[in-house]
């Protein structure tokens, strides 16, 4: 049995090699992320087609179509872009403290996206970047079981559950200077195709309820939005 790699929880080793019975060449380059990792000065490095598909197959999904495995990789790869960039989010808003968190939020969401000005220490905010990450399909967050819960009794929060979720460890530089260590928790849905037929996923991406801190950097992002378009300052801002 492979030994366990403690930065991704998978097989230290993913060979390159052709599985057995395998009857489509799959591509071996890896394509490398965006995501800094947190042990390095470099990125981390996505598996390759080949790799994915020995992966799975250690896994034990033996029913897995070789001629799909290189669509998967993208969408596997898209998803994990789309979930560093919402981190990347909260911690823009976040790392500098809970005062600045409020600056941010109090404008709202479209207010305080990347490129809107949150002041002036907004250039110095360095980078956070990803130490581990761990999958949890089996294991749905409290945050889903109540939005399950609440689809029981009404319509309006009726959907499926997350097909997987993920739990993602990040080095946050504090204002102090120290690094502090922030877990997120992701949670994968799908959602009706396009007309064309194209898959869609929803991302929903947040900070851990582990720390004090936490639930009140998901209060101050939630409520500040509400709190923004319910008093009409988008309006009196534009007028």
């Amino acid at each position: 049995m492979s030994k366990l790699n403690p930065l991704n929880y998978m097989p230290s080793s993913i060979p390159q090699s052709r599985a057995a019975n395998q009857t489509v060449d799959l591509p071996l380059e890896r394509t490398m992320s965006s995501i800094p990792r947190g042990d390095s000065e470099s990125n981390w490095e996505y598996p390759s087609p080949q790799q994915m598909y020995n992966a799975m197959l250690r896994k034990g999904y033996d029913d897995t179509p070789q001629d799909a495995v290189e669509s998967m990789v993208a969408v596997h790869n898209f998803l994990n872009e789309g979930a560093w960039a919402e981190i990347v989010e909260w911690e823009r808003r976040f790392a500098p403290g809970l005062a600045h968190g409020w600056q941010a939020c109090q404008k709202g969401e479209e207010g305080s996206m990347a490129g809107s000005n949150m002041g002036a220490r907004e250039g110095e905010i360095p980078q956070p970047r990803l130490v581990r990450f761990q999958g949890r399909p089996n294991d749905m967050t409290p945050k889903a079981k109540i939005l399950q819960a609440l689809g029981q009794v009404h319509p309006k929060f009726r959907g499926e559950p997350p097909f997987d979720r993920h739990d993602w460890y990040v080095q946050r530089r504090c204002s102090s200077g120290q690094n502090e260590e922030v877990r997120y928790v992701i949670d994968y849905y799908s959602g009706p195709p396009e007309p064309t037929g194209e898959p869609v996923f929803y991302l929903d991406v947040r900070p851990a309820v582990d720390r004090p801190s936490a639930a009140v950097e998901r209060m101050m992002r939630w409520g500040g939005d509400v709190w923004y378009r319910a008093s009409g300052a988008s309006v009196r801002e534009t007028t």
